[in-house]
């Protein structure tokens, strides 16, 4: 939670949309994003004494992305990143996706 907003500001102009979930529900991470110009799609925790809104279907697409880092894992390189440069461990989890995406 504490890189967050360093995060946020290296990927300026990248996103339309940040989806993250409860435990990103936060004021200050809130204005980060909107300050990037993008929506934010993080519900509210429930010590927040006014919810406030926000896009459930783009939410429920989140689960998309955590089944597939889930399915990635599988693979003994991605889950243990023997790859020292980023770029390569990009390479491997690009192909094991595919593989997985055809095999399936």
């Amino acid at each position: 939670m504490t890189m967050a907003p360093a995060l946020i500001e290296a990927a300026a102009g990248r996103f339309d949309k940040l989806i993250a979930d409860r435990g990103y529900d936060s004021n200050a991470i809130r204005a980060a994003i909107q300050n990037q110009g993008a929506e934010v799609v993080i519900p509210a925790t429930r010590s927040r004494k006014a919810p406030i809104p926000y896009d459930r279907g783009a939410y429920r697409a989140r689960n998309l992305v955590e089944r597939l880092w889930c399915r990635l894992k599988d693979w003994r390189r991605i889950a243990t990143r023997y790859d020292k440069l980023a770029t390569n461990y990009m390479a491997g989890v690009f192909l094991d996706a595919a593989i997985t995406f055809w095999c399936n």
